[in-house]
């Protein structure tokens, strides 16, 4: 298929090619759980003489970025819930200045009101690759208490604290940070669906903790380790899931961590092949790595090779291939389980200082401290490209996710019913 899934600076859009079966995969399951708009009025058919339906399968196959150019109808269509979406950023956005009211972006960055932050400054926006603008999520539900989470606290002037959230079955869910009592913020996860446009409360967790290791695989979301309202050593040996998409409303209890030495920082376990795979502490420093098996319920040593790859961070596209970032040279890799090496895709100085990154369609995402926009990386293209999506104006980015654009007029269900 062709998705439009990371942003040129230069032009309006940029596009990929992904194999056939991907784009008959979606097409497939978006007829399956979408319901046919109303018979449209014969001088309102997308292509005159054919009925929408057969003008609408005959249309998925060009680039959304030549439909949007044309004319208003096939606008409205690539956004409407019938027609298959097209990849976009969701970005977690922190303000740069000081007083964050002294920022106005412009109507198409526009901040968004989510998640109801302590910290005003931390805004969460979508970027559209079509319209090359950056739109705001919608509002969360209320929550008593109201969500707080803080990215920003006066006895951790150094750094930053984190605010962890995981892209699982094409939702962005938050799920651990800190209050500014240094408390979890989150007791129950925080769901978005875009295709929905809607907010909602995920099952409520055994243990609230920050300071965890969180990440997807296979449609579950895993949180491991961290700390509660204060330390505990069950809790850092702690393990639990919940199956995104089955319909389950709980967390389970899993396998747990032999020791308590994966909750020194927030950790991203990266879902691959059926497998979690994660290390205790970030950077380039010495680390230990574990590797969960989702079939076996168990945990066993990561591969050394793999290990001694991951000086940075770490994610998988499709679950399939593993990318890391050096943070310290800028260098893009790729894990080889053959060989369990790594291999040079490229390197840049735009990637030195790499905090976190995000895979899919065919392109790594990376967010580095200091600001300065997301990179992007054409993994597919020889020799692969690099440019730069540039941050909103008085923002920089946080952590990045790629996940369906947002639907205009949202009438969607699906399998997991949220």
């Amino acid at each position: 298929m062709q998705a439009t899934t990371a942003y040129d600076t230069t032009t309006t859009t940029t596009t990929i090619a992904n194999p056939p079966t991907k784009r008959q995969k979606l097409i497939h399951h978006h007829h399956q759980h979408h319901r046919q708009a109303p018979p449209p009025k014969p001088d309102q058919l997308l292509i005159p003489g054919l009925p929408d339906h057969v003008a609408q399968l005959c249309l998925s196959l060009v680039h959304p970025s030549l439909l949007y150019s044309v004319c208003h109808s096939w606008r409205r269509l690539i956004y409407s819930p019938s027609f298959p979406p097209f990849l976009s950023l969701y970005t977690l956005l922190s303000s740069t200045t000081t007083d964050s009211t002294s920022t106005s972006p412009s109507p198409s960055t526009s901040p968004s009101t989510s998640p109801s932050p302590a910290d005003a400054s931390l805004q969460f926006l979508s970027f559209d690759p079509i319209s090359s603008t950056w739109q705001p999520l919608p509002p969360p539900p209320e929550s008593d208490p109201p969500l707080r989470p803080v990215l920003r606290h006066p006895s951790f002037i150094s750094r930053l604290l984190p605010i962890q959230s995981v892209s699982v079955s094409g939702r962005l869910i938050l799920l651990a940070a800190s209050t500014d009592g240094l408390f979890p913020a989150f007791s129950r996860p925080l769901v978005f669906n875009p295709l929905s446009r809607t907010w909602t409360f995920g099952p409520p967790l055994a243990t609230p903790r920050r300071w965890c290791a969180a990440g997807a695989a296979a449609g579950a979301l895993y949180v491991a380790s961290g700390i509660g309202s204060q330390f505990s050593t069950d809790v850092a040996k702690s393990v639990e899931k919940w199956s995104v998409c089955k319909r389950r409303w709980r967390w389970d209890n899993v396998k747990g961590l032999k020791d308590g030495k994966f909750c020194r920082e927030a950790i991203d376990a990266v879902g691959w092949r059926g497998k979690l795979c994660m290390v205790n502490v970030k950077g380039d420093s010495a680390k230990e790595g574990v590797v969960y098996d989702v079939e076996k319920d168990a945990w066993e040593e990561m591969p050394k090779g793999m290990v001694g790859g991951w000086r940075g961070p770490v994610a998988a596209m499709d679950e399939e291939v593993m990318y890391a970032v050096d943070e310290a040279n800028g260098a893009l890799i790729k894990y080889d389980s053959a060989r369990d090496d790594w291999d040079r895709v490229m390197e840049s100085e735009k990637l030195v200082g790499a905090q976190q990154i995000a895979a899919g369609g065919g392109r790594v995402c990376v967010v580095c401290s200091g600001g300065g926009g997301i990179v992007v990386v054409d993994v597919v293209a020889l020799p692969a490209r690099v440019w730069v999506v540039e941050t909103p104006p008085g923002f920089e980015a946080v952590a990045v996710h790629i996940l369906p654009r947002m639907s205009l007029n949202p009438r969607y269900t699906d399998c997991c019913g949220y």
